[in-house]
């Protein structure tokens, strides 16, 4: 039943406010919050609740703006905020690593959080009026039946990575031998994340990402906090025990900082790191990975130590960007993708189509009978 009638008789709605005022001076607000414009509606406000309908539709720094508004001087209540939603949406990654994976970064509390899951079956008014719309989310593709039907926080609308699962391309740590090739990609940034992962590529052409250095200089990622070439180099060295035959990087290392340098790369060489310049094609590194998830008969060509947490984190939560839908959107959390793109690319791959076999055929002639007739012959 919609707001207005539930509290018919209980408090006065005010059109042009978009407000229920009940006898006491309480109000309940309806906001709205499209774009960047609409926050400066809620600029001041102090609100002791904020509920929020399809959460994940909201851009994190949306809500994160819109939370300040969660105070009261009032003794006998606490603040709180209630978030609603589904599976998928611009802030997915945000609210999963929240409620989901209770990951928690900076001075995010635990105990501020409880996530009380529901699905379709849990609404019993539904299922005793409208029963034939479980039909309705049965027929809804695999990524969306698996979210809005079944509350599957690892599937999700327009996921770029749909062919990514945890049971088949993440695996225990084991000891790589010696005699197998290993590899470096590291995808830089300062006061975004820094990132960097290493591979090793087994006989059967199956490359096994087993180690990751993802952060800034208190560890987190997602922190603004800028650290310095020379410190990343010496984070990375400190790690590489084992002789690796190529460290490669993004083109971008390569460019003068200011008017005359030093460029990041001749940083990260003082400090005796060395890398080779990627190949930085966005669309071909991603089909790369995109090939070895799918694999061919044998299985799998991508498999990743379950120790590279933020890689299995952040990979299947990337999306199509919505204006070029072959690539990612890169706003969102892609700087391990970039490195695992950037050493993929050093060892491109693509399944082999075996030519099917010809089986072998009489051959058919055309004769001349004496009688002058036509005839096939096998």
């Amino acid at each position: 039943m919609p707001l207005i009638g539930v509290l018919n008789g209980l408090a006065k709605y005010s059109s042009q406010t978009k407000t229920f005022i009940f006898p006491n001076g309480s109000r309940i607000r309806m906001g709205y919050c499209d774009c960047d414009g609409d926050l400066d509606s809620f600029q001041g406000l102090e609100t002791d609740v904020i509920i929020y309908e399809e959460a994940t539709q909201f851009k994190q720094s949306w809500i994160e703006f819109i939370n300040t508004c969660n105070r009261s001087t009032r003794s006998d209540f606490k603040p709180r905020i209630y978030y609603t939603m589904n599976p998928g949406g611009v802030s997915h990654a945000y609210f999963k690593r929240l409620f989901i994976d209770k990951q928690y970064q900076g001075k995010e509390n635990p105990n501020d959080y409880s996530f009380i899951p529901a699905t379709v079956y849990d609404n019993k008014l539904l299922m005793d009026n409208n029963p034939e719309y479980i039909s309705v989310l049965e027929a809804l593709p695999e990524h969306l039946r698996k979210a809005h039907l079944e509350g599957d926080w690892n599937a999700m609308a327009g996921q770029f990575f749909s062919e990514f699962r945890d049971s088949v391309h993440v695996v225990e740590p084991f000891d790589i031998p010696e005699s197998w090739l290993k590899f470096k990609a590291h995808d830089w940034g300062s006061a975004k994340p820094y990132a960097f992962v290493w591979g090793a590529l087994d006989y059967d052409g199956c490359m096994y990402i087993y180690r990751e250095l993802y952060g800034c200089k208190d560890g987190e990622p997602n922190v603004g906090t800028k650290e310095i070439a020379t410190d990343v180099a010496r984070r990375a060295k400190e790690l590489e025990t084992e002789t690796v035959s190529l460290s490669i990087a993004d083109p971008a290392l390569w460019i003068k900082t200011g008017s005359s340098g030093p460029s990041i790369y001749e940083d990260f060489c003082s400090e005796g790191v060395y890398f080779s310049k990627a190949v930085n094609d966005r669309l071909q590194g991603w089909q790369q990975i995109r090939n070895r998830l799918k694999g061919d008969k044998s299985g799998p060509k991508l498999k990743i130590f379950d120790t590279c947490e933020h890689l299995i984190r952040t990979l299947p939560l990337l999306s199509h960007d919505k204006h070029r839908l072959e690539d990612v959107n890169s706003d969102e959390e892609d700087h391990l993708a970039d490195a695992l793109r950037y050493l993929l690319m050093s060892r491109p791959w693509s399944p082999t189509h075996e030519k099917p076999t010809q089986k072998k055929t009489d051959r058919y002639r055309t004769k001349k009978p004496d009688d002058g007739t036509s005839w096939m012959a096998g």
